[in-house]
């Protein structure tokens, strides 16, 4: 079973014994969350590739049994594992106090259409916000057998090993990816896209979770999504913030509450932002 952080170098520690119990708990959710996340990932392998059938949600998304048996298993562990936290998952909604400090977010298959069609980019995602803060993020994509994990202080990993970002420096030789081009038209951002992809060097579609897992891990350096809902993006600020970069809003602020939503690099970021804006424009090799 992967490891969260098992080749994690010795990190120089505050002496304060507040800092200390943080930073042990923080890794006690860590290694609960990508245990559970590993968990439920290989329960929806049983379902991969087997002709399961795709039922439709009223905003004509796709949920199928191997969606809702993996949140069944992640709320469970949670459940019985710390019953004083909320949860938030995209199949079964929402349990627990609203007031409540600790909140787990689930998407228990990030990437559904993927699933169906038998295409191996889709992920198992668990994030938990303290205090309304993400600090524990998993991505695990188990047809690929690739996790990706972070925590507050303790850094990214990528199957045992430190994760960053690319160290690209310009815009001209970085790679860009989506989810699915149309949504840019549709929810009336299609200028930006056209920016965008001018500015960069390849454009290539890595979709959902797994593109923002590429910019985590140095194989991509942006990935933009302008229709997101929380539980879709979880552990993604804490990913990012930990390997180097960033995820958040198009307005450059770290957030899992925007209806759009990115991951780059901090070198990459102030200019991305300018061509979300409309301030600046370039052709790739320019």
């Amino acid at each position: 079973m992967p490891t969260s952080t098992s080749s994690s170098p010795s990190k120089e520690k505050n002496s304060s014994p507040n800092a200390m119990t943080k930073d042990a708990l923080l890794r006690e959710y860590l290694d609960f969350a990508v245990d559970t996340a590993y968990r439920a990932g290989r329960l929806t392998l049983g379902y991969f590739q087997a002709g399961v059938r795709a039922d439709f949600k009223e905003d004509d998304s796709p949920v199928t049994v191997a969606d809702r048996k993996a949140e069944e298993v992640v709320r469970a562990r949670i459940e019985q594992r710390y019953p004083g936290h909320a949860i938030v998952g995209e199949e079964f909604g929402a349990q627990g106090s609203e007031g409540a400090s600790h909140r787990w977010f689930i998407d228990p298959i990030d990437g559904t259409k993927s699933f169906m069609r038998g295409v191996p980019l889709y992920g198992q995602l668990l994030g938990l916000e303290i205090d309304g803060h993400v600090e524990v993020g998993v991505a695990f994509f188990p047809a690929l057998d690739e996790m990706v994990c972070a925590a507050t202080g303790a850094g990214c990993f990528w199957n045992g090993r430190r994760a960053y970002v690319a160290e690209t420096a310009s815009l001209s030789r970085s790679f860009l990816s989506c989810t699915d081009v149309a949504n840019f038209e549709a929810y009336g951002r299609g200028a930006v896209w056209q920016r965008l992809q001018a500015a960069t060097y390849y454009r290539v579609g890595w979709p959902d979770a797994y593109g923002h897992a590429l910019v985590a891990t140095g194989r991509l350096e942006l990935m933009l999504d302008p229709l997101m809902n929380p539980w879709d993006c979880a552990p993604f600020p804490v990913i990012l913030r930990e390997a180097g970069g960033f995820f958040g809003d198009w307005a450059g602020t770290e957030t899992i509450y925007s209806s759009a939503a990115l991951s780059t690099t901090q070198t990459l970021l102030p200019e991305v932002l300018r061509l979300i804006e409309g301030k600046q424009g370039k052709r790739a090799g320019a």
